[in-house]
């Protein structure tokens, strides 16, 4: 299941700079990419074979509406709109469902008395403007009735299930109400289309009315009456695409689903255009396209597979210790080799090798298992894809370098080589050490008796970017600024740029997270 929006200033995957409270947390749902059959991340990895391939990572969020860690002053993840409604945390929403309850048998009482009062002083209201108040509340209560029934006859698996329920409930009935009150609360439908994918969430699996379904396409109406009321109110794009998602889920590989996943991928993209700073909208939109891939005929295939990887890519780029979208990309790059491998077809001089690809995605994979070694997922499928990394190093592969210490050299002077990337840093090999299965302790000595290869060591990295500058040699620029300057490469092409970026960037996050002796032990143990 995709990430759901948490509402705003509640970022539901951890921010550069910042620790889990454990790393004993595990991932909450796996799909088996392609077939959306469930793994379980708990399961002992010694049981997932390499038959079962790879599994797609995704987060299983709460939603916000009654987050009851959430401040009461700022618990609304909707915009305000003066009469707009607000979402409550869990205190109080119990609180007012308690005095609701209460006040409710209490103006009963009261306005029999008035009702009783009103009849013996022979007084009445203006015949019209009770007729048209009745005729404006049918015209809402019919409008609304569905999704309350849905509601209303949803009940929890368990006990905390039926008390989150009635919550809910009551959340939904506010809702409506502030509806009522204001038909262009945008914020009222948003909420309310949260609680019923939230009660969606709550459904249980013997029950058959409501069907989980009926109030995901509830919900997907309230989004998109929201919408259309504020059509700058990404959130609800973004939890929209989540809960069509979750529809296309239900229906396979059907030509329904089909349609499903791509009003999901162009809801991801209006909430990213809305909202660039998302690396969750960007990770969702890539596991989309991902489903897409696998429904579509196969000449759209790879198409498709190919704008997933760049929203992957965009979301590692966002924030790069985004374990989720890393891993992501490791499987849809190891599908795609799977793919390229069945075809049969010849690989011309421009596109990426299968042995390559599945290279690629052991990078991704092992990083991601890295960043979080106790996700029993993430070990599984690196057992699957270890042994496709250029052991003893975690890539491998040509760069154009000056001479060393003269960024500014001739392009005549400047050298394709070979380079070699670790845990360590990253380093040029002279033509003497051309053979890259030696021993690193080798390449180590070499580099410091060689002051004229290029080493770039992962304490010094400042920052790593691709650079178009009319001064370096043809190809695709790439500049790691260091503590003692800048260093400056070309790669062969910019796809290949891509794969160097991504890699030294994660070993330089990984390393900034403490976490360099995990990756060590991968590509050396």
């Amino acid at each position: 299941m995709e990430e759901r929006e948490p509402g705003k200033g509640e970022p539901s995957e951890l921010q550069n700079g910042s620790e889990p409270a454990s790393d004993a947390a595990t991932v909450a749902t796996e799909e088996e990419a392609g077939v959306g059959s469930v793994v379980d991340p708990n399961q002992d990895p010694s049981s997932v074979t390499a038959d079962q391939g790879l599994s797609t990572a995704n987060a299983n969020q709460d939603l916000s509406t009654v987050n009851s860690d959430q401040d009461p002053s700022t618990a609304n993840p909707g915009l305000s709109n003066g009469e707009g409604s607000r979402t409550f945390t869990m205190r109080e929403l119990l609180n007012e469902l308690k005095e609701g309850e209460k006040r409710s048998v209490e103006e009963g009482s009261a306005g029999a008395n008035r009702a009783s009062d009103a009849a013996i002083d022979g007084s009445r209201t203006d015949a019209g403007l009770s007729y048209n108040h009745d005729t404006l509340h049918q015209q809402y209560a019919n409008q609304h009735d569905t999704a309350m029934d849905l509601i209303n006859n949803v009940t929890g698996v368990d006990e905390e299930g039926r008390s989150r329920q009635r919550i809910l409930t009551f959340a939904a009935k506010r809702y409506a109400t502030a509806i009522e009150r204001n038909p262009g609360d945008y914020d009222a439908y948003y909420n309310w289309a949260l609680v019923l994918q939230e009660s969606a969430d709550n459904v249980s699996p013997d029950s058959g009315s409501p069907s989980k379904d009926a109030l995901l396409e509830e919900a997907c109406k309230k989004y998109d009456e929201a919408t259309r009321l504020c059509p700058t109110l990404h959130d609800a794009f973004y939890n929209w695409a989540i809960a069509i998602s979750d529809r296309a889920k239900m229906r396979g590989r059907t030509k329904e689903a089909e349609e499903l996943w791509k009003q999901a991928t162009r809801n991801y993209e209006k909430a990213v255009q809305l909202n660039w700073n998302s690396p969750q909208a960007l990770n969702n939109w890539g596991l989309a396209l991902q489903e897409l891939s696998a429904i579509v005929p196969v000449r759209e295939k790879q198409t498709i597979v190919k704008t997933a990887i760049s929203k992957f890519r965009a979301a590692i780029q966002l924030q790069f210790d985004f374990h989720r979208a890393i891993y992501n990309l490791g499987t849809v790059l190891y599908g795609l080799a799977e793919d390229t491998l069945r075809s049969g077809r010849p690989i011309n001089a421009k596109e990426t090798s299968p042995d390559e690809l599945y290279s690629q995605s052991a990078i991704y994979i092992a990083a991601a298992h890295a960043l979080k070694p106790n996700y029993s997922v993430y070990r599984s499928a690196l057992r699957l894809v270890r042994s496709m990394l250029p052991l003893p190093y975690l890539k491998v592969g040509y760069l154009t370098a000056p001479p060393a210490r003269n960024p500014i050299a001739p392009h005549t002077d400047w050298e394709r080589s070979h380079f070699i990337l670790n845990h360590e840093g990253l380093q040029q090999v002279s033509k003497a050490d051309k053979l890259i299965s030696q021993s690193p302790q080798r390449l180590q000595s070499s580099a410091t008796m060689d002051k004229s290869l290029v080493k770039v060591d992962v304490p010094d990295i400042v920052s790593v970017s691709a650079c178009a500058d009319l001064t370096l040699p043809p190809g695709a620029g790439l500049c790691i600024d260091t503590v003692q300057g800048p260093v400056y490469l070309v790669a062969d092409t910019w796809e290949a740029l891509d794969g160097w970026l991504d890699a030294i960037r994660l070993v330089y996050t990984i390393f900034a997270r403490g976490k360099s002796d995990v990756l060590a032990g991968v590509i050396t143990g």
